[in-house]
């Protein structure tokens, strides 16, 4: 697997991860996504979304959304990019410390290319969630 050409993620524009408690799972990713740069921008009005509780975060737009509602089960996983290798540790020492479990301390994957630097954790609701620097040493 090579990386790829270009950063950007232009055939999806963002996507939304039911959960089973909101508060928690808005905690966690407040603190586990700001070392990458991400965060909370908006948060829906009940009234324009059914009562359901919905968030998004990003950077320049809301692209990744959690609802109350019908949680995710079975292999999720979720890949934030970083921007380099400092940010990956930043996410994961930050995602250990709001209760993530450990799923792959910070380091090279050089199975997928060799500059592949991830970290993987295991979210409130068990998903796999990982950042990645493509970037060389």
């Amino acid at each position: 697997m090579r990386p790829p050409a270009r950063y950007a993620c232009p055939m999806i524009d963002h996507i939304t991860l039911g959960v089973a408690d909101f508060d928690r799972a808005t905690a966690f990713y407040d603190t586990t996504l700001a070392p990458l740069g991400v965060r909370r921008l908006f948060d829906v009005p009940p009234e324009q979304s059914e009562g359901i509780r919905v968030t998004g975060y990003g950077d320049d737009r809301a692209w990744f959304w959690l609802a109350e509602e019908r949680p995710a089960n079975g292999l999720i996983h979720f890949v934030f990019q970083a921007s380099d290798h400092a940010q990956v540790d930043a996410f994961y020492g930050a995602a250990i410390a709001a209760g993530a479990k450990d799923n792959g301390r910070p380091g090279l994957r050089p199975q997928y290319h060799p500059n592949y630097y991830a970290a993987y954790v295991l979210d409130p609701d068990g998903h796999n969630i990982e950042a990645v620097c493509h970037a060389a040493l």
